[in-house]
């Protein structure tokens, strides 16, 4: 996945919340969890959730709301992987006293923003993304989208529709009004806005006094353009229950979690006139695959493997080389959809293997390109990817440079 330019974005992440529902278990941004892309490794919650963000973007400056006293076990937390201190070296990280509440935190953070450009003589930003730092199994795929949502719309937030039925009750939980699912949203974040704007508006929320539950609420409040929803994820939860996190800290994981197998198997035959495409990288070679698509065997074989362990149909279902609109089509961003349907359901990547036939030329020079560009549509770590390359001994089509053969096998899992 490409890095979205972010240097007129500023980054808030909230840890200032009392965490009072964990129990003894401690404060839930702190509580150290393995991180995603590699299981041996344990991190901070909010460092895990920044990450995320910063292999997304390019941020500016990122704001870091913590719980008034405890400065020290903030920043101890944000720096706690090693990926996510690598990642900030070059960005400016603040951190900020919060507030009582959510609205005072947030409104904290943005004037620590304003301040700081003024200090340094810089412009103010354009846009900011404000997430809960207990949400850390986002993925950078929806960081972006807001992203790109905000800047056009000018407000933007991820939104799921309700499982459940929906009813509105009175103070005696006597149901008063039946509400329709299609015209509800659970709203998380990020939440994405145009700075100088969400600023003013925290500035006159702080005057009414009303006491605002997301920003969204706000922006709506005082702004003539409604929030735009864009969809969310289900593996987006905000960690608020010891159990939220049950799965992820563990070391007998496997105890917590469902796992799911997925195989995947593409073939096209070779012809001159075709670019050679595969794991998203061109190979120069005086052959090519046939396909509707651009016809990259390897990525197709592993978008069916993802979609089948996940249970979500297969490529031909998915994207239909009946369909005109997907004729010459990115194999890269059919990948990258396939995957975030996945992730949505919840499913995280445990590895991929992958084997390639083909007869010439020497695909060696290339894995690790193929590897690192695989790992990149997928948003995981290239150590969770593999590629094989095999020839046919001279044998059949493939053998006789007529066709290209790719198999690929993946290991899903998710929290139960």
């Amino acid at each position: 996945m490409t890095t979205i330019d972010g240097r007129d974005t500023v980054l808030v992440l909230l840890a200032a919340g009392s965490s009072s529902r964990m129990g003894a278990t401690g404060k839930k941004e702190f509580l150290k969890i393995y991180d995603t892309e590699s299981d041996s490794q344990k991190s901070a919650v909010i460092s895990v959730a920044a990450k995320v963000f910063f292999k997304a973007a390019s941020f500016s400056t990122v704001a870091v709301a913590y719980p008034k006293g405890e400065l020290k076990e903030t920043k101890r937390a944000f720096y706690s992987s090693p990926k996510t201190s690598a990642l900030a070296k070059n960005l400016n990280v603040i951190f900020v006293p919060g507030g009582e509440t959510r609205q005072e935190s947030v409104f904290r953070a943005l004037k620590a923003i304003e301040r700081n450009c003024k200090k340094s003589d810089a412009n103010l930003p354009k846009t900011v993304l404000i997430h809960d730092g207990a949400r850390p199994f986002l993925s950078s795929a929806l960081v972006q989208a807001t992203l790109k949502a905000a800047r056009k719309y000018g407000a933007a937030a991820p939104a799921l529709e309700p499982v459940e039925t929906q009813k509105e009750i009175d103070s005696r939980k006597k149901i008063v009004r039946h509400l329709e699912r299609k015209n509800l949203a659970a709203v998380q974040t990020p939440q994405g806005f145009h700075f100088e704007r969400i600023l003013q508006y925290h500035r006159a929320a702080q005057k009414d006094g009303h006491v605002y539950t997301d920003d969204t609420e706000i922006w709506d409040k005082y702004s003539p353009e409604k929030t735009r929803v864009i969809p969310g994820e289900s593996a987006n939860i905000k960690i608020t229950y010891p159990k939220d996190v049950a799965g992820f800290s563990n070391e007998k994981k496997s105890c917590e979690s469902k796992m799911r197998i997925g195989l995947g198997y593409d073939l096209h035959r070779l012809a001159e006139g075709r670019r050679l495409l595969l794991g998203g990288i061109e190979i120069p070679f005086e052959k090519g695959e046939l396909g509707h698509s651009d016809g990259d065997a390897l990525l197709h074989a592993i978008t069916d493997a993802v979609l089948g362990a996940a249970a979500l149909g297969d490529i031909g279902s998915y994207f239909p080389d009946t369909d005109e609109k997907w004729k010459d089509a990115d194999s890269r961003k059919l990948l990258a959809t396939a995957w975030s349907d996945a992730r949505k359901s919840g499913w995280h990547l445990e590895n991929l293997d992958c084997v390639v036939k083909l007869q010439k030329p020497k695909l060696l020079p290339y894995r690790e390109r193929m590897i690192k560009s695989i790992a990149q549509i997928l948003d995981v770590s290239a150590e969770r990817v593999f590629v094989k390359a095999k020839t046919a001994e001279g044998l059949g089509e493939v053998g006789k440079s007529e066709a290209i053969e790719c198999q690929a096998i993946c290991l899903l899992t998710r929290n139960s």
